[in-house]
């Protein structure tokens, strides 16, 4: 399906399509730092067979506008907002992987009244140290995307999940075809975010999804999320960081038993 372009209230184009009927329950889906939404193409399928999915490209990723300088979270929160104004929504819910998980926490807190339910996977409220995130900032905008990718794609995976270098490959051109500027103004937000004081402010219905395997994310962070956030549920899948890919099944499982309660 082709894709269509929203401008937010500071003039960036972000990229986003739709799959499923136009009259179900809306469910917004937002990718992780250095991929596009393309990283849900497991769960469009089934998913759409019960939900209006909204697919989108984080700013400075996929086919969305790369602005100058580094981005925060509260802009990214501010797109999904523009996004939901510009469809017309006056709710909907949401499940953001990773950086996007951190977008679902600000959601939670900034704007519960347009949230249904929420789904974090395989993030975390604070991704310290800050000084890491510099350093790859530096990297990428120096050597490129090439300089960090195989050391993303360890972190994304698991060595079982790696052998298989079709599947790996794929996943790896997504995350070199991602402009170095886009990646690090969204590292910057990463970088600049501390959302653990935070979490006992979101009220929304919250399902956390981590990775048993997830050296980005670790266990303690998914435990941190459920424990922070009043009522959340807590699924822990065989997976490192990518667990929607890695385990797809187990992820949308998940996912859709949560929204069915």
């Amino acid at each position: 399906m082709s894709s269509h372009w929203i401008s937010t209230t500071d003039h960036c184009r972000i990229a986003w399509r739709e799959d499923g009927p136009s009259d179900a329950p809306p469910l917004i889906l937002s990718n992780s730092l250095g991929t596009n939404m393309n990283v849900w193409a497991a769960q469009i399928e089934p998913l759409a067979r019960t939900f209006r999915i909204i697919q989108y490209d984080t700013r400075g990723h996929g086919q969305s506008d790369v602005l100058a300088g580094a981005t925060s979270l509260d802009r990214l929160g501010a797109d999904v907002i523009d996004l939901a104004d510009a469809l017309g929504l006056e709710s909907f819910s949401f499940c953001g992987l990773s950086l996007g998980g951190m977008t679902a926490q600000w959601l939670g807190w900034r704007a519960p009244q347009r949230i249904d339910k929420l789904i974090i996977a395989n993030s975390s409220p604070f991704m310290g140290p800050p000084s890491s995130w510099q350093t790859r900032i530096d990297t990428v905008l120096e050597h490129g995307m090439e300089a960090v990718g195989a050391a993303v794609i360890e972190r994304w995976f698991t060595p079982e999940f790696r052998s298989d270098h079709t599947r790996v490959a794929s996943i790896l051109e997504m995350l070199l075809a991602t402009q170095p500027a886009g990646y690090a103004a969204c590292s910057a937000a990463i970088r600049d975010t501390d959302m653990r004081p935070c979490l006992e402010l979101i009220r929304c219905p919250t399902l956390v999804i981590g990775g048993l395997k997830d050296p980005a994310t670790p266990v303690e962070h998914s435990r941190a999320l459920a424990n922070g956030i009043a009522g959340a549920e807590c699924e822990m899948l065989d997976a490192a960081h990518l667990s929607n890919i890695e385990q797809a099944s187990a992820f949308t499982s998940a996912l859709t038993g949560f929204l069915a309660r």
